[in-house]
């Protein structure tokens, strides 16, 4: 089988369980929803966007291999409203009413963390039935970040929106309680704290759903509705003129390409951005087709790719502003990372690719001294993960590769430019930390579907589990029983690969979502859009490098 075959049948494997996510609980309950009148959460997202805009999902996969469906009831992402960029979070009310789950608290807490980090608005599309009553102790007490995030986010100019189609009960209700404005649909929107059952066993009091919180009675009586819309396109135009009053943040033309139809990582319709809306970047097509990233990576991920290739297929080809695709710093010192300058969309970037896998002291200390460099020059850093990890072994420990190592992961968490991270294939040990994983809060972090990330990798922590085992048996005085230990180290290897894929990472939220390789360029030109239009200094200091 080919590279190229390999990947389209992981990509394959991605888009299926996207589909589960799109999909919502089902035939049955988004039929059920429909008859009631009602838009389905990705079509509301769809009207609330300009029209030829992209929006970029986020954590699609979120609560994969759970006891929850696939995307975990919320959909969340950014898109661009009257010209601005906004992050949207829509309840998705057709899994179990839209009731929030551990990973929908989750998934939205990340929504929250990086409209904070890039100043985004935030437009809250609700329509729940609140916790999840069964799992609320994983959920209540966490929960209560939510209402914490909305308040912060408009005590620092970064203004929230409730538009509300259905029921927003119990603690929920704080969601339009505490947003700067909110949209309630006339007839359909229900907001209160108790509902008429939990009210007649508190007080005895008889009430019905409109008397107790009706969208009329919220927008005549209470004062918690602003605005009272006549249905859900209704809803959704108000909340497009709210945005338009806020004034207007230039979105650069990257944050508007459109991804391809269909990709893990969609834009609204698949359909291409329109020039009255875009404020021109000047940048130039890649040097390569970006098509053919799929003939680069090896399925087995043990043999190296040269990562100047992917470089050259996602960032700006040469031009007379910029001059070559990809300005190598130190090329003929510590080649299993390179590191050198780009554009990407017009934004310049410093980026760090892991070349042949291994990471040994010249690399580190090579990694150390560029991440100084960009953030001397304030330029944000990408990182596109291929790595096992740092060297081990007598020479490398008596050369100082733990000290070495540390140089760099020092430089990379104290580092105050923009982080992007990719992982395109093997994400292991140590290394994972250095290359900015997600312990280390890149902005955004993206995988491909060849990615994998674990302690190591399923063979070597297998083996390592047999040596110890061999050892403390041998300690024992005791025969090791290498037969019956096969079965076992089997089982482990096994279980490591499952737990290293993919998916099974984005459903536990540590990236914000599988995207087709072809699908880079632009999915990283949305987020530098994103970036640019917040402030930052690189860092004046660091921790003690160990030398």
């Amino acid at each position: 089988m080919s590279y190229r075959e390999a990947m389209l049948e992981k990509i394959a494997g991605i888009e299926a369980e996207n589909a589960k996510a799109v999909a919502g609980g089902g035939e049955r309950y988004v039929e059920r929803h429909r008859s009631r009148g009602k838009l389905l959460p990705r079509e509301r997202v769809e009207l609330l966007v300009d029209e030829g805009s992209a929006f970029l999902e986020l954590s699609p996969l979120a609560g994969w291999g759970s006891d929850f469906a696939v995307g975990a009831s919320v959909v969340t992402g950014i898109g661009v409203v009257e010209g601005r960029q906004v992050m949207i979070v829509a309840n998705d009310p057709t899994v179990k009413g839209g009731a929030s789950n551990p990973w929908t608290v989750k998934k939205t807490f990340r929504a929250h963390e990086i409209a904070a980090q890039n100043n985004l608005p935030t437009i809250a599309l609700v329509e729940s039935g609140g916790a999840d009553l069964p799992t609320q102790k994983e959920i209540f007490i966490p929960g209560g970040k939510t209402f914490r995030d909305i308040t912060r986010s408009s005590a620092a100019k970064q203004p929230t929106i409730a538009i509300v189609f259905g029921n927003s009960t119990a603690g929920g209700a704080y969601i339009p309680g505490m947003s700067d404005y909110t949209v309630f649909v006339d007839g359909a929107a229900k907001v209160f704290l108790g509902g008429p059952p939990l009210v007649k066993m508190a007080t005895g009091e008889e009430s019905d759903d409109e008397s107790l919180g009706g969208a009329s009675m919220h927008a005549k009586t209470s004062g918690l509705a602003d605005y009272l819309a006549a249905d859900e396109h209704d809803a959704l135009r108000i909340g497009r003129r709210i945005v338009a009053r806020l004034g207007r943040r230039e979105v650069s033309t990257s944050s508007l390409a459109g991804a391809r139809s269909g990709s893990t990582t969609r834009a609204a319709g698949g359909r291409a951005a329109s020039a009255s809306e875009r404020v021109e970047t000047p940048y130039t097509e890649p040097a390569e087709d970006p098509e053919t990233l799929l003939d680069l990576v090896p399925d087995d991920l043990k043999e190296p790719f040269d990562p100047r290739e992917v470089i050259a297929r996602i960032c700006d080809g040469v031009s007379p502003s910029n001059g070559a695709v990809f300005d190598e710093f130190k090329p003929l010192c510590g080649p299993s990372l390179v590191t050198g300058w780009a554009r990407l969309h017009g934004h310049p970037i410093g980026i760090l690719a892991n070349a042949q896998g291994v990471l040994f002291s010249q690399e580190a200390q090579k990694a150390a001294q560029f991440i100084q460099l960009a953030n001397q020059v304030d330029t944000p850093l990408l990182f596109l993960h291929n790595t096992t990890g740092y060297m081990v072994g007598a020479e490398y420990e008596q050369g100082g590769i733990i000290k070495h190592g540390a140089q760099m992961i020092n430089a990379v968490s104290n580092s105050s430019v923009p982080h992007l991270t990719v992982i395109l294939g093997a994400s292991y040990g140590a290394g994972n930390y250095g290359m900015n994983g997600r312990a280390y809060d890149p902005r955004f972090l993206f995988t491909w579907p060849s990615a994998k990330s674990a302690v190591m990798g399923p063979a070597q922590l297998a083996g390592v589990m047999e040596i110890v085992a061999r050892q403390s048996a041998e300690s024992k005085g005791q025969t090791f029983d290498a037969e019956g230990f096969a079965g076992i180290k089997q089982m482990v290897e096994q279980q490591i690969e499952e737990q290293s894929v993919p998916q099974f990472l984005s459903g536990l939220l540590y990236d914000d979502g599988v995207i087709d390789p072809r699908d880079t360029r632009t999915v990283l030109g949305i987020c530098l859009s994103v970036i640019a239009g917040t402030t930052w200094e690189g860092a004046r200091g660091y921790g003690v490098f160990r030398l």
